[in-house]
């Protein structure tokens, strides 16, 4: 991930975990030929979205997960909170348990 985004803002990730139970989702392309146009009107790129992977600790109930880049954490935040996504979002509810997380990309530890 970029350290910083276009004016020195530090850049953030969207990282969406589907948990347990994944449930058939009827209208799935509802919301998924929707999304990508949203995420790229807010400067987001995506990571990673599905594929593979292994959880290296804690209970595994991930089922499937999506991290998107955006050039800062407020751009991420709009996305997330846009009237666009929310209108595709009830699509993706009814697939499943979500978890969507907004990450900062910087250490934030202190030392």
């Amino acid at each position: 991930m970029k350290a910083r985004g276009p004016q020195g803002e530090r850049a953030a990730t969207l990282q969406d975990w589907v948990m347990k139970p994944l449930r058939p989702m009827r209208n799935r392309v509802e919301y998924t030929d929707r999304v990508p146009a949203i995420v790229t009107q807010y400067g987001g790129t995506v990571l990673a979205r599905g594929g593979k992977y292994r959880v290296m600790a804690g209970p595994e109930n991930i089922q499937r997960f999506v991290v998107i880049e955006f050039p800062t954490f407020e751009q991420a935040v709009s996305c997330f909170e846009s009237p666009e996504y929310q209108e595709a979002s009830v699509f993706r509810e009814a697939g499943g348990v979500v978890e969507t997380v907004i990450v900062e990309g910087a250490d934030q530890t202190r030392r």
